[in-house]
């Protein structure tokens, strides 16, 4: 690695004046020496996971709250708060960010981290000497955390560095990588997705939670959606629905985000967070400052782009009150505390005391549920014929009748059905990481229409469909190009 190879060249250096180096010292471990064991190589496979949970240098982790300030707080559905104290925070609030964002480069450097960590999982562990079955799951278990990392990267960023190795140089410019064509990384997204098919069903005891053949299924379902190849995605969704593994919408919408029924059966796989565990989980603070001192006047987190969102939910719609908070008891006072507008709930830990303390959230992170897949199949099926067809009307209608809201009635040509689809989506997945990816895929003008929607954001742009390559990995790898308008 490349750390690794800085620390062996410096070491060099420092003992040329010795008569004899040795070439294993006893003080450094190299990576020839560590993956020798099956606990080495699930180590390795392990620390891929903890990039999606939690971040090296102390930040927000990935899915603890980094890529939503992307895809939540740069979509229609967020805006930064007034006392946020982070310029570029506010920025991506304001659809006013530029290539030097920090967040945008904090994404960036996160998920080229996780993928790091995965190209040396899958090139190493299977030169181990262990079980066989065991040694093939963890090889395919980091091949769908590098899809799932590349796929996010090449939605945010369109064309990018297609790194599938370890470097094995310490040259510098031979570390420099040309952006690839994003068809070229969405061939080796499907090709890391196909190999993870073949995971288990389903895990046991601390097994629990990691990537599953169902969520690589899952995975390929949207890989084919974005790509529109409507054909290959209904596949993939027929195999999730029908394939045996047991998933359902669970019969209470608020119980994809409670303690008790995480992993359950509308998860098909999610990001792990635990209740106080500390460094290994670095910050879940999707909802830490909801709290804060319940002051109404002080928000230092996220809200709602405005009341338009909380008003999209019918009051009888279920979704609304798991998804926001608009009062809370103060034990200290005896008193409800009202909030205007409201603001996110749906990570809220209820297990923790006292409750203010949320950045110990054990709520877990669903990167896909089950009822990404209904909608996904109302939207292709529509694709497919050019309308609506009795089975798409059923898919959608399961996720509207779990939340008590009324099916749509049948007789909606291809792009109203469409419509209400993508309007289905957003009332479902908010805060889920879902919006701007929805916005940018439709193409054309629609992210950009959403955004200029909104008095926040009227600084929105055409660009805005992609996000800038971060000027600072510009400035040290000149290989790399900004995408139109940055």
């Amino acid at each position: 690695m490349k750390r690794l190879a800085i620390i062996l060249l410096l070491t060099g250096i420092t003992g040329v004046s010795c008569n004899k180096l040795d070439e294993s010292p006893s003080s450094l471990i190299t990576a020839g020496q560590f993956y020798k064991t099956k606990a080495d190589a699930i180590a390795a496979v392990s620390a891929i996971y903890s990039t999606t949970n939690t971040d090296a240098a102390g930040d927000f982790p990935m899915y603890g709250r980094n890529l939503n300030l992307l895809t939540g707080n740069g979509s229609d559905d967020q805006v930064f708060s007034p006392s946020n104290t982070n310029p570029d925070v506010r920025a991506l609030g304001t659809a006013t960010y530029v290539a030097s964002n920090d967040r945008v480069k904090k994404n960036w450097q996160q998920h080229y981290f996780g993928i790091s960590r995965a190209n040396v999982a899958i090139d190493n562990i299977p030169n181990i000497d262990f079980d066989t079955t065991l040694r093939a799951r963890l090889v395919r278990e980091a091949q769908f955390l590098r899809g799932l990392f590349y796929f996010n990267i090449v939605r945010l960023w369109g064309d990018a560095p297609l790194i599938l190795h370890d470097p094995t140089s310490i040259d510098v410019n031979a570390q420099k990588v040309k952006r690839a064509p994003k068809d070229s990384v969405y061939a080796q997204i499907i090709r890391d997705l196909t190999a993870a098919t073949l995971l288990p069903k389903i895990y046991t005891g601390g097994d629990i939670g990691r990537a599953t053949s169902g969520a690589a299924h899952a995975l390929l379902a949207k890989v084919y959606v974005n790509r529109r190849e409507w054909s290959k995605a209904l596949a993939e969704i027929n195999e999730v629905i029908n394939g045996g593994y047991g998933y359902a919408l669970f019969e209470k919408y608020a119980d994809a985000f409670q303690q008790a029924t995480k992993n359950g059966k509308e998860h098909i796989f999610s990001v792990q967070f635990g209740t106080n565990l500390g460094a290994k989980n670095s910050s879940q603070s999707l909802s830490s400052s909801n709290f804060s001192s319940f002051n109404t006047a002080v928000y230092p987190g996220d809200q709602p782009a405005d009341t338009s969102l909380f008003q999209l939910f019918a009051a009888t719609d279920t979704r609304r009150d798991v998804t926001f908070l608009t009062r809370i008891y103060n034990a200290a006072t005896g008193t409800y505390v009202t909030f205007a507008p409201a603001r996110f709930a749906k990570f809220i830990d209820y297990t923790l005391t006292p409750l203010t303390n949320q950045a110990q959230s054990g709520i877990n992170y669903p990167v896909i549920r089950y009822a990404d897949i209904l909608l996904l199949k109302a939207e292709v099926l529509n694709e497919v014929a050019g309308n609506p067809s009795a089975e798409a009307y059923a898919a959608i209608n399961a996720v509207r009748a779990r939340a008590n809201v009324a099916g749509l009635t049948e007789g909606l040509n291809q792009a109203d059905f469409r419509d209400s689809v993508f309007l289905e989506r957003r009332k479902e997945f908010i805060q889920e990481g879902n919006r701007w990816f929805d916005l940018s895929r439709r193409g054309g003008s629609y992210l950009y229409d959403a955004l200029k929607k909104l008095p926040a954001k009227t600084g929105a742009a055409l660009k805005d469909t992609l996000y800038p390559i971060p000027q600072a990995e510009i400035d040290i790898n000149n290989q790399l190009t900004n995408n139109p308008g940055w």
